[in-house]
């Protein structure tokens, strides 16, 4: 078993509960981390015996254009594309940030992490 992670991928994005960010929009971060089989891909060297992060990257990129109010329902939308997309990953763990938040005070970013098992 491995892990392969795609960290810090930027997204200008539409979410969030105020209409002014469903309009406005504002800058995410995400991480992706999956756990998969990589013995093989490691003495084969083809890119058919491992997870493409390419793949992850265009999950990422396709859920974050669709607004959301809630980033726990962005990460979950990803969780489930990886799931039933990429049948070798066994866990996944996904973190969406964004990125200065409108929350009234100086903070860096918000973040939201959900990790999941394949159940079968």
């Amino acid at each position: 078993m491995g892990k392969i992670k795609v960290r810090n991928i930027k997204i200008y994005a539409h979410h969030g509960c105020l209409k002014e960010e469903a309009i406005i929009g504002s800058e995410y971060l995400v991480n992706i981390s999956v756990n998969a089989p990589l013995k093989k891909a490691s003495l084969s060297d083809s890119l058919i015996d491992t997870v493409d992060y390419v793949h992850l990257n265009r999950i990422v990129k396709e859920e974050m254009k669709i607004a959301s109010k809630l980033l726990e329902h962005v990460a979950k939308r990803i969780l489930h594309r990886i799931f039933s997309e990429l049948r070798e990953v066994s866990k996944a763990k996904v973190s969406v940030s964004k990125i200065n938040p409108p929350i009234g005070g100086d903070v860096e970013n918000v973040t939201v992490i959900l990790k999941e098992k394949r159940t079968a």
